[in-house]
């Protein structure tokens, strides 16, 4: 066991199992002290390596993670503190691993119900290594102003209040971390403050013992008294009583042994901790304070006299000259979270994303205000999913029918396409489908696909100008303008496309009004004139009929069906539709083990 002080302004610790709130709660500490380097020099998370982001003061840090304890040791060889919140199942493992790395000197183990052999191996270990153990089932300990293990005493109001921020002169050991808490701010009450708390764990067979802590308070000069507070069960407090039988401790102790309600109690009575148990008379409370008292602590007749013995304690050390009382000064305040400000109505901070189409924020999402189970149970379908989340509003059954007819009629068009033979070339390729889908879907533009929009936005504007077919063909040739929407590489006036006669068919029959495709047939009419293959193709089909959609549902307002176009609504039905293709050519290419594709010179024109 160490003979004098375990920490230090410059202690840093290796964190294993990463816990962000305890983390946080070091380095504001740190901040409060005056720290120039945190007190977390890595992180060990088995099987992660990267960096943690985490605040130091106003400054955004990144802490490393390591993948094991060998390398955390092997990156930061001045951490020689070990913070241990694994389970109780692996604390063991990971704590031994811990003991046998030569920079380690101190380890505290977080976890409660560690098995008692394991503790007992570890234990050994340690003294024979000359290591420190703080725990099992402990919060941990510190030294004020300088270093703290992870939840140790609390909020950081709790340790302004108790004036942790800056080191006094009693030394302080428990079993209990919450009891740690309450006599932290009990000593700023009464004294100048601690200079080191110990929580050494309420296990049966803590790592180190409460006069472990003491002898080595009694070799630190900055320590002037020590205050202990230990607990019914075990005859840990028995070793302290020997040490001050034979005078290794010589500064004033002042203890408490709490569980003195026991004996009123007629069976015995299991107190919070594993080891707070009574097993005989020797290790009853009333039995423990007694032999402290006996052996020369100051030990009051009950608790409730703990602060006023150790407020007269400190004032005769005082009046000796023993104690020159540390001034106090006011700490730097440390930063609040964002969040937590928030929350306490501190200031307000404006949101990163706006959305009005889906909430997930209950226990069902809700698509444009309707609930993803009420789709089902009205038998809804894919094109009621799109009319909620790309227009906000539920359209008309004929309105989502003819939504789901352009996603089927333009899946796919075959593998010699443009984007299909991407994809296919990418599959072939070894790709993943995420690349062979995106590869097609990149072809998408003007020339394939992609103008659907662009045939909506003209045919609107000339048949809102009541421009006659021959004005509106011409006036875009003028202009060296392809009229969106016309013309095949295939089809004909006497090889039609099904997919448009398929589309005419349900507009002319469903549609309250199909003026915009009308006049689309009568632009046809029109190019038919000049060429047999300048038909009205899918996407100028898809692109009026969804002009009268819009329109004749007289659910839009015309500054939405501008807004509509010009935003890419339509050429959307496009690339979620070829999607479907562009994924099952991905799949096929891959079902058949295709080779890497290369193009054939005999299909290359060389020249120069």
């Amino acid at each position: 066991m160490a003979s004098g002080q375990l920490f230090s302004k410059q202690t840093q610790a290796l964190f294993y199992n990463y816990k962000q709130l305890p983390i946080q709660r070091m380095l504001d500490f740190d901040f409060l002290c005056g720290r120039e380097i945190p007190s977390v020099a890595g992180i060990i998370n088995p099987g992660s390596e990267g960096f943690q982001k985490l605040f130091f003061g106003q400054e955004e840090i990144a802490i490393p993670v390591h993948s094991s304890i060998k390398e955390a040791c092997k990156a930061h060889p001045t951490a020689d503190v070990f913070i241990n919140f694994a389970s109780f199942r692996s604390a063991f493992a990971s704590s031994m691993d811990a003991l046998k790395q030569p920079t380690i000197r101190v380890i505290a183990i977080i976890a409660e119900g560690v098995p008692e052999g394991d503790t007992k191996k570890l234990i050994a270990y340690a003294r024979a290594n000359n290591k420190v153990i703080i725990g099992p089932a402990t919060v941990g300990g510190i030294q004020a102003g300088a270093f703290k293990i992870g939840d140790t005493a609390g909020t950081l109001e709790n340790i302004v209040e108790s004036k942790l921020y800056r080191p006094g002169s009693v030394g302080f050991v428990s079993k209990s971390g919450g009891m740690s808490n309450e006599l932290y701010r009990i000593i700023s009450r009464t004294t100048d403050g601690i200079y080191e708390g110990i929580a050494i764990g309420g296990d049966v067979f803590p790592g180190s013992t409460l006069s472990d802590h003491v002898l080595r308070y009694q070799n630190i000069p900055q320590i002037k008294m020590v205050v202990v507070l230990g607990e019914l069960g075990g005859r840990d407090e028995y070793s302290l009583v020997e040490a001050l039988k034979q005078g290794r401790v010589t500064k004033p102790v002042v203890a408490w042994v709490s569980g003195t309600c026991a004996r009123l109690f007629k069976s015995e009575v299991q107190f919070g901790h594993a080891g707070a148990k009574s097993g005989g008379d020797m290790e009853s409370a009333q039995a423990k304070n007694s032999a402290l008292q006996g052996a020369g602590a100051l030990v009051p007749t009950s608790f409730e006299g703990l602060e006023p013995l150790i407020k007269e304690t400190y004032t005769n050390l005082v009046e000796q000259g023993v104690i020159i009382p540390i001034p106090d000064f006011q700490p730097p305040p440390v930063p609040q979270d964002l969040n937590a400000a928030i929350k306490a109505g501190k200031v307000r901070a404006p949101t990163h994303i706006i959305s009005t189409i889906c909430d997930d924020r209950g226990e069902e999402a809700t698509y444009a205000g309707v609930r993803m189970s009420a789709l089902f149970e009205a038998d809804k379908g894919v094109g009621d999913v799109i009319s909620l989340l790309w227009f906000k509003r539920s359209l008309p059954s004929y309105c989502t029918k003819f939504i789901e007819m352009c996603i089927m009629l333009c899946a796919d068009h075959g593998p010699c396409v443009s984007g299909a033979h991407n994809t296919i070339v990418t599959a072939r390729a070894g790709k993943d489908l995420v690349s062979c889908l995106v590869s097609g879907l990149l072809t998408i533009g003007p020339r394939f696909g992609g103008a659907i929009d662009d045939a909506a936005r003209y045919f609107k504007d000339a048949c809102d100008k009541a421009l006659t077919p021959y004005d509106y063909v011409e006036a875009m040739k003028k202009k060296g303008i392809r009229v969106p929407g016309i013309g095949h590489r295939i089809k004909s006036a006497d090889n039609k496309d099904k997919r448009v006669e398929l589309l005419i068919n349900y507009g002319r029959t469903y549609f309250p009004s199909v003026k915009y495709l009308e006049y689309a047939l009568q632009v046809e009419k029109y190019t038919l004139t000049k060429a047999n293959n300048l038909v009205l193709n899918v996407d100028g089909c898809i692109g009026s009929l969804f002009l009268d959609l819009l329109v004749s549902s007289a659910m839009f307002t015309q500054q939405e069906i501008d807004e509509i176009v010009e935003i890419g609504y339509l050429n959307g039905l496009f690339v979620l539709a070829r999607t479907i293709g562009l994924i099952g050519h991905t799949f096929d290419q891959k079902r058949l083990k295709q080779p890497l594709y290369r193009h054939p010179w005999e299909d290359v024109l060389y020249t120069k």
